[in-house]
């Protein structure tokens, strides 16, 4: 793998940040660490998704970047931003494309 196979995969997490931020979906408050520590496949029954992205999943994936660490054998999170930004019509489209972005670059980061 190389440095900038993982500096890609930064920069693609960078701007789905920063999506989240222009549509008003990044929070300045943690959600409680009990809600944090859901079982449940994207903290579902604790946290939005939005909020799973920015407290769980992006932090985890920076640290795995940083540490240029094993990744998830699958990341493939695009149904459930489909599902949860429904409601946003085509205000996803950024961000759906950001998350799209993100699955592929982990795909072949771990496929490598």
């Amino acid at each position: 793998m190389s440095p900038q196979q993982w500096h890609a995969l930064a920069d693609a997490l960078l701007r789905l940040e920063q999506g989240l931020r222009a549509q008003g979906l990044w929070s300045h408050r943690r959600p409680a660490a009990e809600r944090l520590n859901s079982q449940a496949p994207f903290c579902v029954d604790t946290l939005d998704f939005e909020q799973w992205l920015q407290w769980v999943f992006i932090p985890r994936l920076a640290l795995l970047i940083n540490q240029q660490g094993r990744l998830p054998a699958e990341c493939n999170i695009l149904p459930m931003a489909q599902e949860a930004w429904a409601p946003l019509g085509r205000r996803a489209q950024p961000l759906l494309e950001s998350v799209a972005e993100v699955d592929r670059l982990a795909s072949l980061l771990v496929h490598r």
